[in-house]
Formats: C-alpha cells, structure tokens, sequence
C-alpha cells in the first residue's frame, strides 16, 4: 500500500495528564531530531492524540529510524486522502488493496469526524462491498490476512494497512536525568537502553585504574555508547581516575571485603560527581544474585554510603535475558571484547556475600578515602560521543 504520512501514537504517554503537552512536544522534538537529515523532506503536526508526519519525499530507512526513538508506542504508514467524498475513498481503497498480499481481509473504520455523514459501520459495508465485487478477496473478521484501517479526521481520511509496533516509554529526559556507572561489561548497557526508553536522559560515570587497565577500554564504552546514540544524540562520559582509591582499597582491606569497599567507594565517587552535575539519581547494571556483591546483604552494605536514589532495571532479569538485549541492541559483541574493567584487575579469593558495614567502616577509617575522592572528582576527563 502507498504511504505519504506516518501516524504516531503515544501509548503510556496519553495517561499522563496536565503534562501531556509537554511529553508531545518532546517527542516531537526526538523525532525532527532523529531525521534533522531530511528537515525538508517532511511537516511534523502535533496533536492531542497523535503526531502526524506528512512527507514530502521518500526517507532513507525512516521506519528503522522511527523504532529507535523512545515514546513512541507505535506508528502506522498510511496514505492521507483530503477528498474524504466516499465514492473517491472506495475508489481509492479497491486501488490500494489490490497492493497488497493475502487472501481475506477486514474492514474497521474509525469517524473522529463525528459530522461526517456516514458511520463507520456504513462506511465499512460500502467500501467492503465495492473490494469484493471487484477482487478474489473474502472477508475474515477473525484473522483476515489485510486488516484496511480507515481513519476520518476533519482534514482527510488517512488509510493503512500496516501498523509497526515502537520503542514504548517516554520520550528523551522526559522523567529526568541520571547518572549511569558503565562498566564495560554486558549488564550495563542494557541497563542504559531500558533507562533511556524510559525518558531518562543520561551521563555516564567510568573508574579507569591505569597502568591496570588498558586505554583499549575506554575505546570499547566509547563504541557502546555509540550504539547507544542511537537512543541518546549525546552521551556525556565522565572518565573517573580510580588508580590510587583502588590500590589503598587493597593495601588495606580484610580478605573479601575488597570489592564491598570498591563498590562503596564508587557510589561516593558517583554521588559526588552527580552533584556537581546537578544530577539527582544514580543508576548501574546491578542484578540480584549474579555476583557476590549483588546479594541483598552486599547491596544494603554497599547502598549506604549514599542517600541517592539508585536505579536498578536489571533488579529481576536473569543473565539469558540481558544477553538477549544486548544482542538486540548491538552493544553485545562490544561488551565482550577481552579488555579488563577495574572490577576484574585483582583477584578475589573469596569475596564475601554478607559483608557488614561495621567491618566496613573500620576498614575505611585505616586511610583517607575523602581526599582521594575530591582529587579524583577534579581530575574527572569528560568525553562527548555523539
């Protein structure tokens, strides 16, 4: 079937209210972004209910560019008619369902025009008529292989026939912002993607332990969060010096305590730098249970050096199901390049999945952590992927 304007729907978005115009206009803002190439090539409309873009001429690869823009429940292709006479829509409709495939078809016509002169159901009966006294096609009200949509607004009749699920949640910073701790590693940019479709607009915080570590890694995030451009235009990576914090933490902790106290230090580092950034959430990879530090124990350990909301998507998935994500979202043939993460550098003999804050702070009393902490945050390296 021929198209000439695209339909957007808002799904979760139309529950929200007072702030609904605010939600539309920033996925209208997503949207002109993500095709700031062809400004020419389209109008966008807003409305109440939907967003409308009329094209003006063809767009390269515009339905996997519009999957890939959070807020968006779903949009349909659909050919626009101003001549809403109905002898012209039944014209028009035999002509385009003879483009398209199947056997059996269905009828559903929706009037948001409610002075148009006829009803949907009559609307339905006529053009349905005129299809089968002209083609092979037989009606299945059921599970027709051709479901031929028909909207009537005040401005046209827009027809289609293929309806393409979108990415969902809300549109760009629409619930705010959050800082990420990205890791390198196969959870956390899946962690990223759920956020970002969620509206939550993104910075991403990095611990680099050079000479430990290999410039290679920060190579490897920068290549993560170019796929994930895809659902953020720009990505803040704030590159933490994490050298001297990480060999004091293992100069001078109990045995198996050292990854509670690196994960402390991290959340105090993060804080640190979201303040900065007037940022008031933090948000990591964190599972339950896959690793020991990932313990209800060890994560209420860990959580209480800091009274920022943490943001955890990946609490309830299993590892099978973020390796799923990852692949879908091309992060995961990056995330498993063989390049070590601060968290992998030192080995840890038995780490421990009960670890108590008592021990905890008498392990962090043996050295000045706050001071490395503050010339960290100073020496922080931004890096802008776009």
């Amino acid at each position: 079937m021929d198209f000439n304007t695209i339909i957007v729907r808002f799904g979760e978005m139309s529950t929200k209210g007072k702030n609904k115009k605010d939600f539309i206009n920033r996925l209208a803002a997503s949207i002109q972004n993500s095709l700031k190439d062809y400004l020419d090539s389209f109008t966008l409309i807003k409305r109440h209910d939907h967003i409308f873009i009329e094209l003006k001429e063809e767009i390269p690869s515009l339905i996997d560019i519009l999957k890939e823009i959070s807020g968006m429940y779903s949009f349909s292709l659909a050919l626009k008619v101003e001549d809403c006479e109905l002898d012209n829509l039944k014209t028009i409709a035999l002509e385009q369902i003879k483009k398209e495939e199947g056997l059996t078809f269905k009828m559903k016509t929706h009037r948001i025009d409610k002075s148009y002169p006829y009803t949907s159901d009559d609307i339905n009966r006529q053009i349905a008529g005129m299809i089968l006294k002209n083609t092979n096609l037989k009606v299945d009200v059921h599970n027709p292989d051709i479901l031929f949509n028909i909207e009537i607004r005040d401005d046209g009749a827009y027809l289609f026939t293929k309806t393409i699920k979108g990415m969902g949640g809300y549109p760009k910073g629409a619930i705010g912002r959050s800082l990420m701790m990205l890791s390198g590693g196969i959870d956390s940019p899946v962690a990223s993607y759920l956020l970002m479709r969620r509206g939550i607009e993104l910075n991403f915080i990095h611990y680099a332990s050079p000479p430990y570590t290999s410039s290679a890694v920060i190579l490897k995030l920068e290549d993560i969060l170019k796929e994930l451009n895809k659902y953020q235009n720009k990505i803040n990576l704030w590159i933490v010096p994490f050298t001297k914090i990480q060999e004091e933490i293992y100069n001078n902790t109990f045995e198996g305590y050292e990854v509670t106290i690196m994960r402390r230090m991290m959340y105090r580092l993060a804080e640190k730098l979201a303040k900065k950034l007037h940022i008031y959430s933090l948000a990591n990879g964190e599972s339950l249970g896959q690793v020991a530090s990932q313990t209800i124990e060890s994560l209420y350990t860990i959580n209480s050096v800091t009274n920022y909301p943490i943001i955890r998507p990946l609490a309830t998935y299993d590892k099978v199901d973020i390796i799923e994500i990852a692949k879908k979202i091309n992060t995961y043939d990056i995330s498993i390049r063989p390049y070590e993460d601060c968290c992998t550098i030192f080995p840890i003999k038995k780490p421990k999945t009960h670890p108590k804050i008592e021990e905890c702070l008498k392990i962090e009393a043996k050295f000045d952590y706050q001071s490395l902490i503050d010339k960290a945050i100073e020496e922080v390296e931004l890096r802008v992927i776009k």
